[in-house]
């Protein structure tokens, strides 16, 4: 489960552009953002990065220092290269500061969230799926810790989680993911799962509850804890009112957030 999206690469920069729950992610993250007063002048942490796209949202916003990371070496190389298409090149081949596809304000590493450095610290740090990649109680523990480790007093974490128990009760085909099974097995269900590109890609991620997740925050030392629920896009023609209706009644995610 550890490196899946060193095989899945691209397909999942796919989804993530062109999927209804993907939307709908953004969506709850930018309001959450929103809320907070945006993130000019914060020193900024994007953890389970993938090719890098809430990376750059935050340095587009502003931040002062932006670090996204993720445990595919493939996902590192594709934000690399997603940013020098974004940033644009100079006649080396670099951004015009001596590297390839960096922006100054952002920097891209492959490591283990259970097991970060010491890299901050930070005011805020996003992780979008992140949570449902750990493999048991021992690991998700450890991510929160790595987290708060790295965050100063007062800092926030914004988390992007699953929602538990919607399988086999509901499809979420129409929104751009399939689950295939749901396997009761170790510290939490294995749920098997199609990204619905074409064609579909295969991943698979474990069902923590939200419980488990608030009690792993509290043991890492955040001092609240809170949930809210999915926000989803505007209307348009393609995803009418009653599209975001049906989603809103059983969403795919839900947004967690943590003071250290």
């Amino acid at each position: 489960m550890r490196y899946q999206y060193d095989t899945i690469g691209e397909r999942f920069a796919e989804s993530k552009t062109t999927a209804a729950f993907s939307a709908a992610d953004t969506h709850t993250l930018l309001g959450a953002l929103d809320e907070l007063g945006g993130v000019r002048g914060l020193d900024t942490l994007d953890l389970a990065c993938g090719y890098g796209y809430n990376t750059r949202l935050l340095a587009r916003g502003g931040a002062r220092r932006t670090v996204g990371v993720d445990i595919s070496a493939e996902m590192i190389r594709l934000a690399r290269e997603h940013q020098t298409h974004e940033h644009g090149t100079d006649e080396h081949g670099t951004d015009g500061h001596g590297t390839a596809g960096d922006r100054p304000d952002i920097e891209y590493l492959v490591a283990d969230a259970a097991g970060l450095p010491d890299l901050g610290p930070f005011d805020l740090a996003t992780a979008v799926y992140l949570f449902n990649y750990a493999p048991d109680r021992t690991s998700l523990h450890a991510m929160f810790r790595s987290v708060r480790a790295n965050l100063r007093a007062g800092g926030k974490l914004l988390a992007i989680v699953p929602n538990a128990g919607a399988f086999p009760r509901v499809d979420w085909s129409p929104y751009g993911v399939r689950i295939l099974d749901r396997l009761p097995e170790g510290d939490a269900p294995l749920l098997k799962a199609h990204f619905l590109t074409e064609p579909p890609v295969p991943f698979e991620f474990r069902e923590w509850a939200h419980a488990d997740l608030a009690e792993a925050a509290v043991e890492a030392g955040f001092t609240t804890i809170g949930w809210q629920p999915t926000r989803t896009p505007p209307a348009d023609p393609v995803r009418d009112e009653a599209y975001w209706t049906a989603y809103r009644a059983w969403p795919v995610s839900s947004l967690m957030t943590c003071t250290a």
